[in-house]
């Protein structure tokens, strides 16, 4: 189990087909919602994949909003979530933030992930919302050197 950041097209496609398994086809999120003007490389996102024995099975990119670091797009194919990979990616998230000199750091969480993301240390920092038909938090976390 091991991440790395998506420096070339390659592995970006690979990321994009895990999001549109987990949620164009698994959770029902119109395809022209899912992907958007980050998906590129060297632009202002940084992506990362996340692998089990070799094989990438997640995914996650970071952004810079206003300063705060923006975790999005995190999701794990569903015959891998058991095995410690979403902390992995929240974890290399996070020291990218670091990278970049972002101390705090948010993310909208979907509401049945809220008790993993308390788990790494996130805050939930407003009421339920909707995103493409699905209930989710906004949640904070002040990073530490």
């Amino acid at each position: 189990m091991n991440s790395k950041r998506i420096t070339e097209d390659n592995d970006l496609k690979k990321a994009f087909r895990i999001r549109k398994e987990v949620f164009v086809e698994e959770q029902g999120v119109p395809l022209e919602d899912e992907f958007d003007e980050f998906d590129k490389l060297k632009d202002l996102c940084e992506h990362i994949l996340v692998y089990y024995n070799e094989q990438p099975v997640g995914t996650g990119r970071l952004r810079v909003v206003d300063g705060v670091g923006k975790l999005e797009r995190i999701c794990i194919l569903e015959p891998y979530r058991k095995f410690g990979l979403g902390k992995i990616i929240i974890n290399t998230l996070e020291e990218i933030a670091k990278e970049k000199g972002i101390s705090r750091v948010k993310l909208h969480g979907q509401t049945q992930a809220e008790d993993f993301y308390k788990k790494l240390g996130y805050h939930t920092s407003s009421d339920i919302f909707m995103e493409d038909g699905i209930p989710h938090l906004l949640m904070v976390k002040e990073l530490v050197e």
